[in-house]
């Protein structure tokens, strides 16, 4: 994990999932040590170009960290602790489960 930091006693480990191919951007939030959920960022191959043109993963971090902190601090706030998604696609983003998406993601 490249970065971590606290919010709101909890605390929370990010960075790109390593040796991922599609890209994967993992957080995973803590209280007392214990884990207590992981989110992730995932961007499918072809909505890469949304964010880089050339579709450089650590360009894309770059540009959109303080975004998808946003949102885990969002998760945090209103007290969702499951296993969320936000997943890009060509045209949009959703946000699933992630026990729906056992067969494409891992945390590991």
């Amino acid at each position: 994990m490249e970065s971590q930091w606290s919010y709101k006693g909890y605390q929370v480990r990010d960075g790109l999932k390593p040796g991922s191919a599609p890209f994967q951007y993992l957080y995973v939030v803590s209280e007392r040590e214990k884990k207590k959920c992981n989110y992730c960022v995932w961007i499918v191959d072809e909505a890469l170009t949304r964010f880089d043109k050339s579709g450089d993963f650590t360009a894309i971090v770059s540009s959109q960290r303080e975004v998808w902190n946003r949102w885990v601090k969002g998760k945090i706030d209103v007290g969702d602790f499951g296993n969320k998604v936000l997943k890009y696609e060509r045209d949009g983003e959703k946000e699933i489960e992630l026990s729906e998406m056992t067969a494409h993601l891992s945390m590991d």
